[in-house]
This record gives C-alpha cells, sequence and structure tokens, in this order.
C-alpha cells in the first residue's frame, strides 16, 4: 500500500517528472548568450524542461529546438525595419502558430521588444503564462511601452540598477535580479595571453550586423596605420558573414590588422585599449576594465529620427549606469579617422586618463554588484508555473 507520504511528496515534484515547456525568443546575440546561460539555470531548478526557442548557436547547444535563428531577424534601424516589414510580419505570423502548437507552459521573451511586445499581448489573450528577461529600454524612449508590459507580463526581470526606480514611478513592481554580464565575465576570464611581450593591442569591436560592419569598421579599421607598432585586433561575430569584413577593409593597407572570430572575450581580456560599437559590448569592455572609445554612425534617416525620439544623455551602457561621461562617445558625424586617432592615442598612452577610466569601471562594478541573474531569474520562473 502506498503510504500518505509518498502520495504527498510525489505530487509536490509532479512537475519534475512531467516535463514542463519553455518558449524563448532571444533576437540578437548577447540575447542568445543570456538565453543560453538561463536554460541551464532553469535545468537545474527543472531537470525534465522542454525547450523550444528563437535564439541563436549557444541556445542550441543547451538543448532544445530551434525554430528560428537571430540572424534571420536581425534588421537594425527604422528604414531596415521598414523595407523588411512583410517578412517580419510572416515571422510573427509563424512565431504565434508554433506557440498555439506547442502550447508551452510559459513564455520567457528576452529584450527584442519590437518583436516580443507583440508577442506578449498575443500569449497573454490566450492565457498563456508571460515572464520578460532584460527588459526593452523603456527609460530611453516610448516609455508608453510600460502600460504594455504591465498588461501582458505576469513577471518582468530587469538588470540595470536603475530600472527598478524607473519602473516604480508607474506603479509597477518588477525584479532586479542584477546584469547576466557579471556572471558571463566572470567564468570567461582566462589565464592564457593573446599578446606577445612589450606589444600593444587594440581591439576593434564593430558589431555583428551587416550595417554595423559595412559602416562603422572602415574607420575603426583606418586609425591602424596611425600607430604601426600596435596590433589591431577585429572580433568577428560567428554568426556575420566573412565577405562584409572583406568588403569593409578593401581600402585598409595596414599591416597591422588581424581577425579573429568568436574570441571577443579573451581578445579584451588582454587589450590595452577598445574601439566598441554602442551596445552591450560597452559595458562587456568595461566590465574586462579596458579602456574604450565609443562609435556610433548610422544612417542619416535613423540618426535623426532616434535623436528626436531617444531621451537619455548618453548612448553607453557604461554611462548610462554612471550618469555621467565615463567613456568618449564618437557619435554620427563626429565619428571620423582624425577623432578616433586622437581618442586612441588617448586610450594608449594618456596614463592619467587611463587610470581615471579605470577607476570609474570599479565604481561601475561597484554598482552592479555581484549577482547571478541567470540563478534568480530561472528559479522564480520556475516556482511560479510549478505552482
Amino acid at each position: 500500500m502506498i503510504s500518505l507520504l509518498f502520495i504527498s511528496v510525489f505530487a509536490n515534484h509532479f512537475s519534475y517528472f512531467c516535463a514542463m515547456k519553455y518558449y524563448i525568443i532571444s533576437g540578437e546575440a548577447s540575447s542568445d548568450l543570456h538565453g543560453s546561460n538561463l536554460m541551464k539555470a532553469i535545468k537545474k531548478n527543472d531537470v525534465a524542461a522542454d525547450f523550444r526557442f528563437w535564439g541563436g548557436d549557444k541556445m542550441q547547444a543547451v538543448g532544445g529546438f530551434l525554430v528560428t535563428h537571430y540572424k534571420h531577424m536581425a534588421f537594425m534601424g527604422f528604414a531596415e525595419v521598414i523595407k523588411n516589414i512583410s517578412y517580419i510580419a510572416q515571422k510573427m505570423s509563424e512565431c504565434k502558430a508554433d506557440i498555439l502548437k506547442y502550447q508551452p507552459d510559459c513564455i520567457i521573451l528576452i529584450d527584442y521588444p519590437g518583436f516580443n511586445l507583440r508577442i506578449a499581448k498575443f500569449a497573454h489573450n490566450n492565457g498563456f503564462k508571460v515572464f520578460y528577461y532584460i527588459s526593452p529600454q523603456v527609460w530611453a524612449w516610448k516609455s508608453n511601452r510600460v502600460k504594455q508590459l504591465k498588461a501582458f507580463v505576469d513577471k518582468l526581470f530587469v538588470i540595470l540598477p536603475f530600472e527598478k526606480a524607473f519602473f516604480a514611478k508607474w506603479n509597477y513592481d518588477v525584479e532586479y535580479v542584477g546584469h547576466p554580464l557579471m556572471e558571463v565575465i566572470k567564468n570567461e576570464i582566462k589565464s592564457e595571453r593573446l599578446k606577445v611581450e612589450n606589444e600593444k593591442i587594440v581591439a576593434l569591436l564593430p558589431g555583428s550586423r551587416k550595417q554595423e560592419i559595412l559602416v562603422k569598421l572602415p574607420i575603426m579599421a583606418a586609425v591602424a596605420h596611425h600607430f604601426p607598432d600596435v596590433n589591431f585586433v577585429i572580433a568577428k561575430a560567428q554568426s556575420a558573414n566573412q565577405t562584409w569584413y572583406d568588403e569593409a577593409l578593401k581600402n585598409i593597407s595596414a599591416k597591422n590588422i588581424s581577425v579573429i572570430e568568436n574570441k571577443t572575450y579573451e581578445l579584451l581580456q588582454h587589450a590595452d585599449a577598445a574601439l566598441v560599437t554602442s551596445g552591450t559590448a560597452t559595458l562587456e569592455t568595461a566590465l574586462f576594465q579596458v579602456p574604450q572609445v565609443v562609435c556610433y554612425k548610422g544612417s542619416w534617416l535613423n540618426y535623426a529620427i532616434g535623436k528626436r525620439l531617444v531621451k537619455v544623455k548618453y548612448i553607453s551602457l557604461v554611462n548610462l549606469i554612471m550618469d555621467k561621461l565615463v567613456v568618449k562617445e564618437l557619435i554620427q558625424n563626429d565619428l571620423t579617422e582624425n577623432n578616433l586617432v586622437k581618442e586612441c592615442g588617448e586610450l594608449l598612452f594618456n596614463e592619467k586618463y587611463r587610470s581615471q577610466i579605470m577607476q570609474d569601471y570599479q565604481a561601475l562594478r561597484s554598482q552592479l554588484a555581484e549577482s547571478n541573474a541567470s540563478e534568480k531569474t530561472a528559479k522564480m520562473i520556475v516556482e511560479i508555473i510549478s505552482k
């Protein structure tokens, strides 16, 4: 005869014997990274977890079924989105149909607001539990999207220290879990050296999208011939096409430029300075303690629209979190070869300038604090859907 105690234990842990289904949507390289770590953490709390997702190679390596790779959805800027609007609408319809067919226990959305907020509404209206990990940057623009988040998301997990206070102004109680990059970089630090003694390295991080590489990399790479005794190393994104780099570098004659693929963190660990496209990479570079200059240049249309809509003082996460100009930002017309050469020289050879940046980086790390965002988020998600 089965004891009442056994029945109770079996009932309380039934979710661990019956696979819970998680549908996850991420739309870019950084989201693929954080999504993969979240999936690993979910599996620690739910050993039978079943994943179906939109993401990339890192998420696929964890396990589950990859529906669509993010590289097929990597459209940057207003003009590019409008140009591909019918394709995006088609993928949106496919996603909705796939969710209905899969019938997940929850849907986890990671950043990627243009797509994910529409999925959040659809999912909520169809009775699915909706979680949002890594909030859209509604504090920068389109703050009315907070109303959508409140209406359609069951729990929002934020990663920047000022976000909880921002959402409190909207009477929206969110979970601050810390920044997932803290755990990523802690786990990625290696002892091997990439450089030869007495040689300096400047890391070039032009981004992973075609438009970013074609527009910004030629300007970044042109700096190399001004510093012939310095190694300039381009971090090639695994998802990017080699022909984009070939096109961007076709007029660059400097011999001190090289390319490495899928080793960005190893490069940053040993770089003396970096020229970095705006985005998550600016924070990654800071956490590796590399003095940097932040680069942004888009089409005149994207820049004109963005300048009218975005309501923040800075474009880099480093400066936004610190609420001051820690690292130089060269934006649009200011992103020139001459300006980059000047700033690169300061980063490499002005010890007072480098020292101040390093001090600010330490303060930045203190603000973010040590955390395990993936573990915290995963534990809360599993607990909620297991009830």
